[in-house]
């Protein structure tokens, strides 16, 4: 198994060495449209709303799948080397792709998704160094911006297209920004000492920046940091001593470090319970509502101001939650 993960990641590079032929114009598939391929859920379903039936849009990265530690396989490197147009999240989110992917854009037309937004727009955690918390898709009204920027690559690779790209892009951006200011309005019903939201790892920090809630994660911005007693213990602290009655687990990540710390809150007398499972790295099930970003958002934002006691609809925003 190892030696075949070796192996693509060892094609992978390959690619970036030789670099491949580009054509000016948009190259169709035998169905009609070009092939576009994104590393992230989040990602792929922007360039869905975007691209409409002009282009094949392919994502390396399924439901519950973890993109920090993420390698890729030898089917991915086949739909890269295919691929017309790539879409990656940035930031450093796909951790293990992410050098890799910024030098191959460098001959090939491959495009971080969140590379035109203000950098003073993002959160640079304590201890982070130069690194900033890529979880932008948690502030909807952030990951508006991203449908912009794809909507003017798409127009640049297809300018035939390009007035029906834009169309869709200042579209799908509109929709992030009014589900941001419901996720607002119904996050306010949260009694103010309540708004405390504990998870695996700290994918949050832009939702509790956008919704006004104070996050607290086990593990750092990445699932590949170690949490130790300290970190568990500190956690323990808070939820006691806040009488915070409920944890999330999170769909992407194991929830043995979370466990901890509901065991630990137990141990004196403050029983915890999970409040339900967020989707935070990846989305939910293809086909599904949840499976979609606004879907996504609109889960998340449902099942925490439940949770901590506001008011929301059983079925979200619109209605279509499970």
């Amino acid at each position: 198994m190892a030696l075949k993960s070796l192996s693509a990641i060892v094609m992978f590079i390959g690619i970036l060495v030789t670099g491949c032929d580009e054509s000016s114009d948009a190259e169709a598939t035998p169905g009609g449209r070009y092939r576009v391929v994104c590393t992230v859920g989040m990602v792929a379903d922007v360039v869905r709303n975007v691209a409409g039936d002009r282009a094949e849009v392919t994502q390396l990265m399924g439901a519950g799948v973890d993109p920090h530690g993420y390698k890729p396989t030898r089917d991915d490197v086949v739909r890269l080397e295919q691929a017309d147009v790539v879409f990656y999240s940035g930031l450093f989110l796909e951790g293990k792709m992410a050098e890799t992917l910024k030098k191959m854009s460098e001959t090939r037309k491959i495009y971080a998704a969140t590379d035109s937004i203000d950098r003073a727009k993002l959160i640079h955690p304590e201890g982070g160094h130069q690194q900033y918390d890529p979880h932008v898709w948690m502030d909807a009204s952030l990951w508006a911006e991203t449908a912009l920027v794809i909507g003017d690559r798409l127009s640049e690779y297809d300018p035939t297209n390009a007035a029906t790209y834009k169309q869709n892009a200042a579209a799908y951006a509109e929709r992030c920004r009014q589900l941001f200011a419901w996720g607002k309005q119904v996050m306010a019903t949260v009694p103010p000492d309540h708004r405390v939201l504990v998870t695996s790892h700290d994918a949050f920090n832009y939702f509790g920046r956008a919704y006004g809630v104070e996050v607290m994660g086990v593990q750092g911005i990445s699932t590949e940091s170690e949490a130790n007693v300290r970190d568990i213990n500190h956690l323990v602290d808070l939820l006691v001593d806040r009488k915070v009655k409920a944890v999330f687990v999170e769909s992407s990540v194991a929830p043995k470090n979370l466990q901890a710390v509901i065991e630990g809150a137990k141990s004196r007398n403050h029983p915890v319970t999970i409040g339900g499972e967020l989707f935070s790295d990846a989305m939910g099930a293809a086909g599904t509502y949840e499976g979609t970003y606004l879907g996504m958002i609109d889960h998340n934002i449902t099942i925490v101001v439940k949770a901590l006691g506001g008011t929301v609809e059983d079925k979200g925003w619109q209605g279509k939650l499970k």
